[in-house]
């Protein structure tokens, strides 16, 4: 139920992941179980009859269906398992409240500031992390392309209450396109399995995706791939 899943798989397969296509109707049918998978990605791109904010369609599919949602649960719960939900996936893991099951108030997904459908190549400064795909990249500020209308991060807690592993470069519009929180644009659990971001960085892969790339690097896959192969590094010392 959505277009950017060309892109996400094709950069876990260059990380030497095996990627499987997995529908929600897959889930819903029971044809297919999420026990069989180390790793789950949940996507961007318009989906649902390319409405905004279709991540909350989405989780109310999962939610509504008590298997499919023991399933997510279930999968969030092992310690061996990793999640990656980008754009519309971010909204989805932000609405199923995953990430954030300690506190009594969960954090939201509001519309962008501007109330407009925001798509803007950007920059992102990764934090000091303990993240199963960001903590290689910390100090990094890295182009990044981000196109959403909802957003905005609302985090009713202190920021010290939050794992917050990604901020825009810039904390003021445009840069920031959608007026989160703290400037947030990379949020993950505790223990920084469970990562959730609204900006792209599947389609941030090469630097002919990039509208400006440093003209003295000369880099065949830009740095966004290191988080892809720390993920599967971190699985490979697991199993």
């Amino acid at each position: 139920g959505v277009n950017g899943q060309m892109e996400m798989a094709a950069a876990f397969t260059l990380a030497g992941f095996d990627a499987v296509d997995v529908h929600m109707q897959d889930l819903l049918d029971s044809k297919v179980d999420l026990k069989d998978f180390n790793g789950l990605a949940a996507c961007g791109g318009f989906s649902y009859g390319d409405v905004l904010g279709a991540g909350g369609g989405w989780s109310k599919t999962i939610l509504h269906n008590n298997e499919v949602k023991d399933q997510f649960e279930t999968f969030f719960n092992n310690p061996s398992t990793f999640t990656l939900g980008v754009c519309n996936g971010c909204q989805l893991f932000i609405e199923l409240g995953l990430l954030h099951t300690e506190h009594k108030l969960k954090p939201k997904m509001d519309h962008n500031d501007s109330k407009k459908f925001e798509c803007i190549f950007t920059s992102v400064k990764i934090q000091e992390n303990n993240s199963v795909m960001f903590k290689s990249l910390s100090g990094s500020k890295l182009g990044i392309w981000s196109a959403h209308g909802e957003g905005k991060f609302n985090l009713p807690y202190t920021e010290d209450k939050y794992n917050i592993i990604g901020k825009y470069g810039y904390s003021s519009y445009p840069a920031n396109p959608n007026g989160s929180d703290y400037n947030t644009a990379i949020i993950s659990n505790k223990d920084g399995r469970h990562i959730a971001m609204m900006p792209h960085l599947e389609r941030s892969t090469f630097p002919w995706n990039w509208p400006h790339y440093p003209s003295e690097r000369n880099d065949e896959i830009s740095p966004w791939i290191i988080a892809f192969s720390n993920a599967k590094n971190w699985l490979t010392n697991r199993i």
